[in-house]
């Protein structure tokens, strides 16, 4: 009898039900995603650590606009901050940051290209 190969479809990759706790977290770190702002920051920070300065530049936005942002990143675990003498260096959190942001872009792309 031979085995037919199992073909893995998007389900396979999709956990069981979170409970209810796994859930209200799921649903902080998608409203992380949810603002262009901390969407600008984040793909900023994808490249390399930066200082707030180095990000005001990036994005165009003032110190204490950037200031606040990185308070409600660093805090949601999005980003960390390394103190470098007077300066605190921004960097993402860890890579799942990363492939969350590339994932949904990559989804993004994906769906314009069939307009």
């Amino acid at each position: 009898m031979q085995v037919k190969p199992h073909l893995h479809t998007a389900a396979d990759q999709i956990p069981a039900l979170p409970d209810e706790r796994e859930l209200d977290a799921l649903t902080s770190i998608f409203s992380i995603f949810a603002d262009s702002t901390r969407i600008r920051i984040i793909c900023a920070l994808g490249e390399r650590e930066l200082t707030v300065g180095e990000i005001c530049e990036a994005v165009g936005m003032s110190q204490p606009a950037v200031s606040h942002q990185m308070r409600i990143l660093k805090n949601a675990r999005v980003v960390k901050c390394r103190r470098s003498g007077r300066n605190s260096c921004y960097s993402l959190d860890d890579d799942h940051v990363a492939k969350i942001l590339s994932m949904g872009i990559e989804h993004i792309r994906e769906v314009f290209s069939y307009e």
